[in-house]
């Protein structure tokens, strides 16, 4: 064998080994961080019901859309949805890659380029906010009940992971939506195979105080800490 050749098979397998080490102990760092509980013993409060709710995949925050905390309907218009409909309780909040987002409504429409851009920190970021009239509690909804000093801080949270115009107001991304309910907005900080959207939710619900995993790329690692 050409010695040129040897040295090409040999970096070869080398990478391909590298990359089948990583995805393994990439595999095993989610399983066993997720399981380990975080806030285990949250206060005990009446003040605030917000819900964890997962489509299976994804996992948004979902809270009033008024109370005396905060009007989230300063920041994210009914007028930006196609139903304009302002009877509505609840808003979810759900961070996420902006290619992802907007150019994979179904996984038949994921391209490799979206995928590499989102995995590796290329991309940018988008937040998806989707107006409910009731919700119920399943194997993908959980509800809880805050305190009004624990909803401040999440307030803060979400409302940090906005990017904001220079005159402090949230940026939609206009004419981009599922359906009747929901809009985009522009949104802080990066997609990564390390900070994924559950990932963000999962930091929502330690910055409440509520129980969550030490840390979690996927929503059952979020969920697992409450059943």
């Amino acid at each position: 064998m050409h010695p040129k050749l040897k040295r090409v098979l040999k970096f070869t397998g080398r990478f391909l080994l590298g990359i089948v080490a990583f995805i393994i102990v990439y595999i095993l760092a989610a399983l066993g961080l997720s399981r380990i509980t975080v806030n285990s013993e949250p206060e005990f409060s009446q003040d605030v019901e917000i819900f964890i709710n997962s489509n299976g995949v994804h996992t948004d925050i979902v809270v009033p859309i008024k109370n005396d905390i905060k009007d989230w309907s300063a920041d994210v218009l009914y007028t930006q949805t196609k139903s304009q409909d302002s009877l509505m309780k609840y808003v979810a909040f759900g961070w996420g890659d902006k290619g992802f987002y907007l150019d994979t409504p179904e996984w038949s429409d994921l391209k490799a380029s979206t995928a590499a851009k989102a995995a590796f920190y290329l991309g940018t970021s988008a937040m998806h906010t989707h107006f409910y009239k009731e919700l119920n509690e399943d194997d993908e909804c959980v509800r809880l009940t805050i305190s009004k000093e624990d909803y401040q801080d999440l307030v803060k949270y979400i409302s940090e992971s906005f990017r904001l115009d220079e005159q402090g107001e949230t940026q939609w991304i206009a004419d981009r939506s599922y359906g009747k309910f929901d809009a985009f907005y522009e949104a802080n900080r990066k997609y990564s195979l390390f900070y994924t959207c559950n990932t963000w939710a999962n930091n929502a619900l330690k910055a409440a105080n509520q129980k969550a995993a030490l840390w979690t790329p996927y929503d059952k690692g979020i969920f697992c800490h409450y059943r």
